[in-house]
């Protein structure tokens, strides 16, 4: 085996511990995917994460370079096996973490020869997200696996133009902010910010709608850092809600919007696979407020919806390996009793042949979670609206925005009674 020797001292020694490192099997046979059981407490003090060393990983004698020399790379070393293959070893920011093994790196030739790779994951984690390829960072395709002897390889002719490799389309904070900055220029859209992340980055947020109304909505998203996908829905689901449509017009006139669109900004650009620079998971802070980034959003949602105004719902976009809604148990009543399940009702009618998985995930405090938060402590009807890794650009697309369409139509019905 051949090592990156550049970075062998200072990038491949960190992964060493994890003796366990599991390489990319084949994929095992699909099963109904269960969703998250009931959510328990753990710690959210600080805990430290291990940076990452960015370098160039050169193999001088075949020409191929790596690198991780960007925003929301994770690459923690390169080993090439005696069959030509490319190991790329991902390491996560901490431990206990979620299995969410994000990478993204660069790589680059000085041949036409292709250049193959697999994954070895620290602490037998599995691989989970197939690699995405671009040339120019804005136009991706999903790389297609060849098993051999059970483990994942995949094939790319980098050539002099250097290819980007991600478990996601990148979309970095930067990225997030130069949407909500067009969005600005077209639409009637507030951009500010609502407090600052552990590494001193801006919690983005925005607003539209009626700024004299009693009556919010909330939208938010990107607790973690790889899920893309959940943040593709909020887009879409957010450009329905500034569309020119007679109802979502009616619904700006009598609503005011509220949307943070990436509350873990360090976790993005850091390449994390799941927490904040803090080392926790900011979706289990909803309880202790340990957090910089969910002190700002409960503090900024503190003063801004006071006494004789109602947060009448709340919707947090996340991606896990399926398509699923997690709701607050039917048995207790918000500020608009019934409308997550009428929402969910109409959404079969507005795309046929779809059938929403449902599962009730939040019963009684405590409230780790913003959903179960923002349930108990507004009455907003939340929701968690989870993209599945893997599904089709065109459905999320379509999905966000019959998702938009259905909730005005019936906020809109509620105001008028």
């Amino acid at each position: 085996m051949k090592l990156a020797t550049k970075v062998l001292s200072a990038a491949l020694l960190p992964f060493l511990p994890f003796v366990g490192s599991a390489q990319t099997p084949a994929t095992p046979p699909a099963r109904k995917f269960q969703g998250q059981e009931p959510i328990k407490g753990v710690p959210t003090e600080s805990k430290p994460v291990e940076k990452q060393i960015k370098a160039v990983f050169p193999f001088e004698s075949e020409k191929v370079f790596l690198s991780n020399q960007f925003t929301a790379a994770r690459l923690n070393a390169v080993s090439k096996k005696d069959d030509g293959v490319y190991d790329i070893h991902i390491k996560p920011e901490n431990t206990p973490v979620n299995a969410s093994p994000w990478y993204a790196f660069k790589v680059w030739s000085g041949n036409d020869k292709p250049v193959r790779f697999s994954f070895s994951y620290a602490g037998n984690v599995r691989h989970r997200y197939e690699p995405k390829v671009s040339k120019d960072r804005k136009h991706w395709q999903q790389l297609e696996a060849q098993t051999v002897n059970g483990i994942k390889l995949y094939e790319v002719k980098p050539g002099s133009d250097t290819l980007w490799i991600a478990a996601q389309e990148l979309t970095t904070s930067s990225d997030v902010a130069n949407w909500v900055s067009q969005l600005e220029k077209k639409k009637q859209v507030k951009s500010f910010s609502i407090g600052k992340s552990t590494l001193g980055k801006p919690i983005q947020a925005f607003s539209f709608g009626n700024s004299q109304s009693k009556n919010y909505l909330l939208v938010l998203g990107r607790q973690h850092p790889p899920e893309v996908t959940g943040h593709k829905a909020l887009t879409a689901f957010v450009e329905s809600l500034l569309s020119e449509g007679k109802d979502v017009s009616s619904f700006r006139k009598d609503f005011q919007i509220i949307v943070l669109p990436l509350l873990n900004p360090d976790g993005v650009d850091e390449g994390f696979w799941r927490h904040n620079a803090g080392g926790v998971d900011l979706n289990r802070d909803w309880s202790s407020f340990n957090q910089p980034e969910t002190r700002a959003v409960r503090d900024y949602l503190k003063k801004e919806i006071t006494e004789g105004e109602k947060l009448l719902a709340a919707i947090d976009f996340h991606s896990t390996h399926d398509d699923i809604y997690y709701t607050v148990t039917p048995e207790k009543k918000g500020n608009v009793p019934g409308l997550i399940t009428n929402w969910l009702t109409q959404l079969t009618e507005k795309i046929p042949g779809y059938s929403p998985h449902i599962k009730p995930l939040y019963f009684e405090p405590p409230t780790y979670t913003s959903f179960s938060y923002l349930f108990e402590t507004y009455g907003a009807e939340s929701v968690v609206f989870e993209i599945g890794d893997s599904t089709d650009e065109s459905f999320i697309q379509k999905k966000g925005k019959a998702s938009a369409e259905a909730l005005t139509q019936l906020l809109n019905e509620f105001i008028a009674k």
